[in-house]
């Protein structure tokens, strides 16, 4: 069943039909009568929220009198730091920048959905399948960087001995995290979503506002656990403790 275009997809199909072609066709695809997809068209969405809250904060920051966003930015901040140190410990500020751009995408892509006019792109499981993909490759990434080759005896197991054993259940489990991470953030909030619209189809009047509530909470939630666990991989992925 194709899915109902929302106002602003149908706006990217009818004015920018050839840059959503030559998007296809730079990864093989081939063109499409109408290319942009709700859930690419609200990626873009999410993106330029952050960069336009980032721009303006940027522009406006002070440390004498700080606003209102750049009050709530610092907050953010100082909450993910404190979180990576938990996980990391004290070299966990340089991988605050992963960590806080990924919750904030993930968050505002479970709860832009809330507005009438737009739907979460992460009830799409391409979407939460590129967020677990990129936290995938960059645990990866900055185990080699920290520990070069020898990232590879993460692999091995404690003992030499055990490596036959450990290294295809260790590459089994971390190739498992991605499908772990994707079904779970996409589970729920395709499962909030669909429950929230059902209400809304029936009444207008207080059960929704329950069930809208319930899918803030989830949101929030599922973008808080999904930026724990890349903390506990990147985590585990640099700690002294290699084998």
């Amino acid at each position: 069943m194709p899915e109902t275009e929302i106002a602003i997809t149908r706006i990217f199909n009818d004015y920018l039909p050839g840059v959503g072609n030559a998007i296809l066709h730079s990864i093989g695809l081939p063109a499409q009568p109408r290319p942009w997809a709700n859930f690419v068209v609200m990626q873009i969405v999410v993106v330029l929220l952050i960069m336009v809250a980032a721009v303006v904060v940027r522009i406006r920051l002070s440390a004498s009198s700080p606003g209102g966003l750049q009050n709530v930015f610092e907050l953010f901040y100082e909450f993910v730091l404190g979180q990576a140190e938990g996980q990391i410990g004290h070299d966990a500020l340089r991988y605050v920048s992963f960590f806080g751009t990924l919750f904030l995408f993930i968050l505002i892509s479970n709860l832009i959905g809330l507005i009438p006019i737009f739907e979460s792109p992460t009830k799409t499981a391409s979407v939460t399948c590129g967020c677990a993909l990129a936290t995938f490759f960059y645990y990866n990434l900055m185990g080699v960087r920290v520990h070069g080759w020898k990232y590879i005896l993460h692999f091995m197991g404690p003992k030499w001995w055990l490596a036959p054993l450990m290294f295809p259940i260790e590459v089994t489990s971390h190739l498992a995290r991605p499908l772990s991470l994707t079904i779970r953030l996409y589970a729920n909030m395709f499962a909030g979503e669909q429950v929230t619209l059902v209400f809304l189809h029936l009444t207008y009047f207080v059960i929704p506002a329950i069930f809208m509530g319930l899918h803030v909470f989830v949101g929030v939630v599922q973008a808080y656990i999904f930026m724990l666990l890349a903390m506990a991989y990147v985590g585990g992925s640099v700690a002294l403790e290699q084998h």
